[in-house]
Order: C-alpha cells, then sequence, then structure tokens
C-alpha cells in the first residue's frame, strides 16, 4: 500500500507538471511572422563532425541551398579526427566556399564536440554562430529563420526545433514519439522561462555571448553537454536573453539511431550530464520524471510477482500518465507535422517507462561508448 500511495503522489504531481507545459506551449511566442525579416547580419554555420561519411555530403549540400545571402553567410565543417572520409568529402566543397578545419591540424591533443565547436568559432566572421550536426538536414529558410529569431528576441542564445524524419520502422516511430516530448518541453520551457533546454542539432548564439562566457571553460571536461550546459552559462550571464525559435521554416531534421544499442547510447549519453547543469530548476523536473516511470515500473513488477492490487493500479496510473501527455503532445505534434504517430503513443508507453528508468540510472553511474570512443 505504501507504493501505491507513493505512485499515486508522484502521478498527480507528474500530472500538474505537463499541464503546466501545456499551459505554456499555449502561450508560446511564436515566430513564423518573422519570416519576411532581413537582418543584415553575418552568420556563421558550424558543422562539427566524427566519422559522418555516410551523412555530411546531404548536410552540407542543405546548407549551400539556404535563402540568406551568401556574402553574409559562411559554412565551417571542423573534423574531430575521423578515421573515415568525412574530412575530404567537406574539403570536396571547397570551390564553392565550405572552409574545412581539423582538429588534428592543431598541434594539440584535444578532441571532442566542444572543441570543435571552440575551433570553429575562434576561426570563424560572424556574428551570429549557428551549430548544427552532420547528420541533420535544415530546410532552406533555416538561417534565415534563426538569425531573425536572434534579432527579433534579441537574444543571446537561440535554442531550435528539430525532428526525426526517414523509415517509420517500430523503432524509428518509439525514437519520433520520445523525442517528440523532449522538444515539446523545450520550446514550451525555454518560452515561458521555466527552465532552459536545447538540442545541439540545432543553435545559435552571438559571438560577443560566447566570448563573454569563456566558452565551454568550465565544462569542457564533461563528455556531452556542448548544448545545454553552454546554454545556461549563457543564461547565467545574460538573464532573459534565451528565446526558442518556434517556426515550422526553422525545423531541422536527422534521423533517428539505426539500433536498439545505439538508441540507449544517445540516451545515456544524454542523461549523463544532468548532475552538471547550473539551471537548478530542471533538476527537480529530472528527478520527479524518473520517480514516476520507476514508481509505475515497481507495480508493475509487484504485480506480476503475484500482487494484483499493485498490477491494477499500474495499469490505472499508466493509462492517466499516457492520456495527460497525449493532452500535451496533440499540438506539439501538429507543430512537427507528426500526429499521424501519436496512435502509436499507448503502444510505446510501457517501453517508454522501462527505458526511462535504464537510461537514467546508466546515464549517472555507468559508461557508454560514442563515435568509437568510450566515456567515464
Amino acid at each position: 500500500m505504501i507504493l501505491i500511495f507513493i505512485s499515486i503522489g508522484l502521478a498527480l504531481a507528474y500530472a500538474m507538471l505537463i499541464l503546466l507545459y501545456r499551459r505554456m506551449w499555449d502561450r508560446g511566442h511564436s515566430f513564423e511572422q518573422c519570416r519576411e525579416i532581413e537582418t543584415g547580419v553575418r552568420i556563421s554555420v558550424i558543422v562539427p563532425c566524427r566519422n559522418e561519411a555516410k551523412n555530411i555530403e546531404a548536410c552540407i549540400r542543405a546548407l549551400l541551398k539556404q535563402d540568406y545571402p551568401a556574402e553574409l553567410l559562411e559554412i565551417i565543417v571542423v573534423d574531430d579526427h575521423s578515421t573515415d572520409q568525412t574530412a575530404n568529402i567537406a574539403q570536396s566543397f571547397s570551390d564553392r566556399g565550405v572552409r574545412l578545419l581539423r582538429l588534428s591540424d592543431t598541434g594539440t591533443h584535444t578532441q571532442g564536440k566542444k572543441a570543435a565547436i571552440s575551433h570553429g568559432v575562434a576561426n570563424s566572421t560572424g556574428t551570429v554562430i549557428l551549430t548544427t550536426d552532420a547528420d541533420c538536414i535544415a530546410p532552406h529558410t533555416w538561417v534565415r529563420m534563426m538569425s531573425a529569431c536572434h534579432s527579433a528576441s534579441d537574444a543571446a542564445f537561440v535554442s531550435g526545433p528539430v525532428m526525426f524524419h526517414g523509415k517509420h520502422k517500430p523503432l524509428d516511430i518509439f525514437q519520433t514519439l520520445d523525442f517528440l516530448s523532449l522538444q515539446g518541453i523545450t520550446a514550451a520551457s525555454v518560452s515561458a522561462g521555466f527552465h532552459g533546454m536545447s538540442n545541439g542539432a540545432n543553435m545559435g548564439f552571438t559571438r560577443e555571448a560566447f566570448d563573454t562566457v569563456n566558452g565551454f571553460e568550465g565544462i569542457d571536461h564533461i563528455a556531452s553537454g556542448d548544448d545545454m550546459l553552454l546554454m545556461q552559462k549563457i543564461q547565467h550571464r545574460f538573464p532573459g536573453r534565451i528565446a526558442y525559435c518556434r517556426s515550422t521554416d526553422a525545423i531541422v531534421r536527422t534521423r533517428p539511431e539505426p539500433t536498439l544499442r545505439a538508441f540507449l547510447r544517445q540516451r545515456i549519453r544524454w542523461a549523463s550530464k544532468a548532475t552538471h547543469y547550473r539551471d537548478k530548476r530542471i533538476l527537480p523536473v529530472l528527478m520527479l520524471v524518473y520517480l514516476h516511470n520507476l514508481s509505475l515500473l515497481l507495480l508493475l513488477l509487484s504485480g506480476i510477482f503475484g500482487y494484483a492490487t499493485t498490477l491494477v493500479w499500474g495499469f490505472i496510473l499508466i493509462a492517466v500518465k499516457t492520456t495527460m501527455e497525449l493532452v500535451f503532445l496533440w499540438p506539439v505534434a501538429g507543430f512537427f507535422g507528426v500526429k499521424h504517430l501519436l496512435p502509436w503513443f499507448p503502444v510505446a508507453q510501457p517501453f517508454h517507462i522501462l527505458y526511462t528508468v535504464i537510461s537514467g540510472g546508466f546515464g549517472q553511474f555507468g559508461s557508454y561508448q560514442w563515435k568509437g570512443r568510450k566515456v567515464r
């Protein structure tokens, strides 16, 4: 009974949190009307990459199609000691103005995404820096929309929307729905100033802000966090100057992880940075989400081992969780154009509970491999 009462309390608190996110989403500022703003700002797009030979060409071609004035845009690819043809492919676009920088040419032993971004910023000329990943495809309106958002909001840091695309195998659908929740919470929380979240596949910051906070200094030893930890450093130094570019013209798309193992590694990597967050407002949220999912899992396990009452309550609370999340996700899915996937959401719920508990635990106490490097 103690487990049941605790689970009910956590479920009520979680339901209130989800309703709060829905309210923040509904009240969030849209930048769709900023499409026609001409900023005249010089933009540097930095693409850090490692072993992305299969993806880098498509990424660069999409960036070369941007409808932003060519004289105000530079594209910099920073290779992080790739062992495949990534650097050579990027170099083949040099005649179209794409610059290739190699961390191996710096004469130091620096490596990692933060080092690649820092090297790119140091060699850039833009007033505003945009970053995306080598496995991402940006729409032709991306640079213009992110630039307009920076100007219209006077933001020092802008978090942009990201969504998956590609085949819809069961694992792809599961990842898309899970990622949809994260993106919805990012948009709602950043727009309302509730807490900061961002994704390195689509973010931008002013050169002034990056230099003022000394880039990744102080967080460069952390394997992950090139996005949220940098955002929180800038947020601390420039309060009130963080924005979310809520515009369909700014949605950057990437592919979901191809295997369950790769997916879990990715989520463990994301979870590993939680204890380093400077914005402590997000920690109670993360703790509530984790404990809520853990309590549901324990209810189900107790039911399986003979406690029928806990099994019934487990199903009831999972139904409540699913309903509340669908209330939140309905408009979010509309924005990202994936409403057709929502019927799969109840089916994915038990797997989502299990993976949340696993990735959250391993993110703090386990180790993982990323781009051929073992972390912790």
